[in-house]
């Protein structure tokens, strides 16, 4: 549950006042019909790959799919996965725009997370990869089921700091300043029976 003592509710969003963050959360950026057409359109034409990442000297399949898209020569590397970057699509440069309208902030490539049901989960991590830049924008765009976004500071043994955000089909997560460098993001796993979820972060390599 989600407390109103770390919130702020304003027409342009809910604002989280959390220490060393700046996070923004449109739970109605698209409507019901465009977010349906939109995960549907997505699901059907998105090359997916699962990618395998190496840990503790073993290889072991992404549990999720995945497909990173953006302007030439924007590629992304992260776990020593490394992808170059797939053409815009029309529904790709629709969110994009509506996005950059938004958060007045261009981006030049996106991440897409398929999460097939909830099995599927991205660990703790934080976009804080050299090619972001300082301070990142990441625009973060939900379709499908509704997942827990779980965060965690990365002193929070010591300040206890966590917070979770239920993430609801066709919303807008928005992440700037410095909260790449203070705190850590993951979808976890479930056993709950769950549908399939899209989830595209905007960023802007450079």
């Amino acid at each position: 549950m989600q407390s109103t003592k770390d919130k702020q509710t304003t027409d342009e969003g809910i604002d989280y006042q959390l220490p060393d963050a700046n996070i923004r959360y449109f739970p109605n950026f698209f409507t019901r019909e465009k977010s349906d057409a939109l995960l549907d359109r997505l699901i059907d034409t998105i090359p997916w790959k699962q990618n395998t990442i190496k840990m503790y000297g073993k290889e072991n399949l992404v549990p999720r799919l995945e497909s990173w898209h953006g302007n030439d020569g924007k590629s992304y590397g992260y776990s020593g996965i490394r992808m170059n970057p797939m053409p815009w699509t029309p529904e790709l440069l629709f969110i994009k725009g509506r996005i950059e309208e938004n958060s007045e902030t261009q981006f030049n490539s996106v991440l897409i997370n398929y999460y097939r049901g909830g099995k599927d989960r991205v660990a703790w991590h934080s976009d804080d990869e050299k090619e972001l830049g300082r301070n990142p924008v990441i625009g973060s765009i939900s379709l499908g089921a509704e997942r827990k976004f779980r965060l965690r500071h990365k002193d929070y043994k010591n300040n206890g700091l966590k917070k979770e955000i239920l993430l609801c089909h066709g919303s807008l997560l928005l992440m700037s300043g410095p909260t790449q460098h203070f705190w850590m993001h993951e979808i976890p796993r479930t056993t709950k029976p769950i549908g399939a979820r899209v989830n595209l972060t905007f960023r802007f390599i450079h």
